[in-house]
């Protein structure tokens, strides 16, 4: 080794001793001839002085340097109680320059406002940033801590395929040309789903991985094209199992990271619940804010907008104090959510309801909608009318934004919960029926029989956890029975033979005594996130893309050469069919 210690290590107890030590130039102070560097490594900074005549004259941020010099106490006074190593400074005898640096495109310390693209375009220098470093060590230390845990419960550690058959899995497949046979495709696996299940007929019993996914979906803010998931599954278990699984993973990993103490058993709400209530199958429980259901109490009124299958609002404490640019602004946050709009009446300091929705009520009506809504004089009540789902959801979404723009939301609170009973299916928007997780899903033990005959009204023998209303993980009791799995195939239209090309691999394995299974995965990015205090899942991935899904870092994605796609047999039609094998490559 080059150096003796490590900065962030020095302490008073160590004065007197004479250490060498390697690192960065944080910071440089020059003081009538005395200069002072903050040395920066991985475990933190120490301060070091020496007299500018002894050493390099150009010394600037950045630069790698060994130092050689006694540990002193600093002079009284000059302690800094903010730093481990605040009360000693190394008296440097000898410095060496082990590599210049040039100009920073943005400052290390203090480098706030820095554009994230400047960010990820210099990432290596981004990650010397104390937060960013700590966001890194943060998701190494969960990782470590996830293998203890699953290795203390008997699961076997199983790698599989990155390269693999396009299975329908709810998003596009990231597809990889097959040089050696040209007009065939690889696809990137979405998820281990199928893998892990045949894992479950080999015996194994307990897999686990920490597994890199794969989907080609449209990007969101918090969304990457390549994310990583701890997935898990178990033979022989039930939901309560996975569950006790889950909460000890997730205890140990908040109780030794965060000293949290996780308190199991979490709180349970079925699906339908959380919709009711929340306007979310993900609620935020860190503040009280609920949505009241209308329908029956406007049952009988002649406002043409009310006059729907579902009638539901959401109060806004002290709304009617807003302006009306800033209600105005309510409807455009609406429209850009895809609504018409956000009704809403005020209520003013004397109980009478105002604003454009209370000239449209009948006096019961008014009378009685602040006892209804729980709204008290200078409250706002937002309202949504039409389909069910919609409408929960924009009166979900607008109660996190009261939330946030009210300042009613705890930060310091964890709130965990398990979401369960979802439905099997939805409505796929053509008059048919597609999953709600996926088509392997099993039904409530209460379903099992006749799920097929109320597609609907189906639960599904499912959960998902929910963290700071975020789902972190999500998994269900798998189907491992042939005529349940077929008819699942039958209510999602899928006939024998399109199940067989979809899936074939896994059914003719489900014809060897497949165990009763199930499973969850959790979105480790996210995870490390909420550990880590960060914003985005960004914050905690190396080199992660951009929201639309650029690397500035390196420049991905890039256009191919001619030579590279016909190598590659990108344009090569598959085998028999010939029909485009002669068509000139794409630009």
């Amino acid at each position: 080794m080059i150096r003796t210690h490590e900065a962030g290590t020095l302490r008073k107890g160590q004065a007197g001793q004479k250490v060498t030590l390697a690192g960065w130039v944080a910071r440089r102070r020059d003081h009538g001839g005395v200069v002072f560097i903050d040395l920066r490594d991985a475990s933190g900074s120490a301060q070091v002085v020496f007299r500018e005549e002894d050493h390099a004259h150009d010394l600037r941020a950045e630069y790698c340097v060994r130092v050689t010099g006694e540990v002193r106490t600093r002079p009284e006074g000059n302690e800094n109680p903010d730093l481990p190593t605040g009360e000693i400074e190394v008296v440097a005898s000898e410095v060496e320059v082990l590599s210049e640096s040039a100009p920073l495109p943005f400052p290390i310390e203090g480098g706030s406002g820095v554009s994230e693209e400047a960010r990820l375009r210099y990432r290596y220098l981004d990650i010397r940033r104390q937060q960013v470093a700590h966001a890194l060590r943060t998701r190494s230390q969960a990782t470590y801590l996830a293998n203890e845990v699953m290795r203390e419960h008997g699961f076997v550690y199983v790698e599989t395929p990155a390269l693999t058959r396009s299975t329908p899995e709810g998003a596009r497949d990231f597809l990889v040309p097959v040089r050696l046979q040209p007009g065939s495709w690889y696809a990137l696996p979405q998820s281990p789903q199928l893998f892990k299940q045949l894992l479950m007929v080999s015996g194994l019993e307990r897999y686990y991985q920490l597994a890199r996914c794969f989907r080609d979906e449209d990007l969101r803010a918090d969304r990457q094209p390549e994310f990583t998931q701890i997935d898990i599954e178990m033979s022989f278990v039930d939901q309560d199992d996975v569950i006790a699984l889950g909460e000890a993973l997730i205890g140990r990993i908040w109780k030794e990271t965060l000293g949290y103490e996780l308190p199991v058993p979490l709180p349970r709400m079925t699906y339908a619940e959380a919709m009711a209530r929340y306007g979310s199958d993900k609620p935020d429980l860190r503040f009280g804010v609920e949505l009241t259901d209308l329908t029956g109490y406007f049952a009988d009124t002649a406002f043409r907008v009310f006059q729907a299958p579902y009638v539901g609002a959401v109060v806004m404490p002290g709304g009617a104090s807003q302006t009306r640019r800033e209600l105005d602004a309510w409807q455009e946050w609406a429209k850009s959510r895809g609504a018409r709009g956000l009704a809403y009446v005020l209520v003013q300091e004397d109980g009478t309801l105002g604003g454009p929705v209370a000239k449209n009520l009948s006096e019961t009506e008014l009378a009685g909608l602040a006892g209804r809504t729980g709204a008290r004089p200078g409250d706002a009540v937002f309202f949504a009318a039409g389909a069910p789902a919609a409408s929960r959801d924009l009166l979900g979404a607008a109660r996190l934004e009261i939330g946030r723009r009210c300042g009613l939301i705890d930060e310091s609170r964890w709130s965990f919960l398990w979401i369960v009973d979802a439905p099997m299916f939805e409505e796929d928007g053509e008059g048919g029926w597609t999953p709600v997780h996926h088509p392997f899903t099993a039904p409530r033990p209460e379903w099992a029989d006749n799920f097929q005959d109320h597609p609907g009204e189906a639960l599904a023998y499912a959960y998902d956890m929910v963290c700071n209303g975020m789902e972190i993980g999500g998994g269900s009791i798998r189907i491992h029975r042939a005529e349940m799995q077929q008819r699942v195939f039958d209510v999602l239209g899928s006939s024998k033979e399109e199940a067989e090309s979809k899936f074939g691999w896994l059914l003719e394995a489900f014809k060897y005594g497949p165990p009763p299974h199930g499973g969850i995965a959790y979105g480790w990015d996210r995870v490390c996130m909420l550990l880590a205090g960060g914003e985005s899942i960004r914050d905690v991935i190396a080199f992660p893309k951009t929201a639309s899904g650029y690397d500035p870092l390196t420049g991905a994605p890039s256009p191919i050469t001619v030579e590279q796609r016909k190598e590659a047999g990108v344009d090569a039609a598959p085998k028999g069919d010939r029909s485009g094998a002669d068509a000139a490559p794409r630009s």
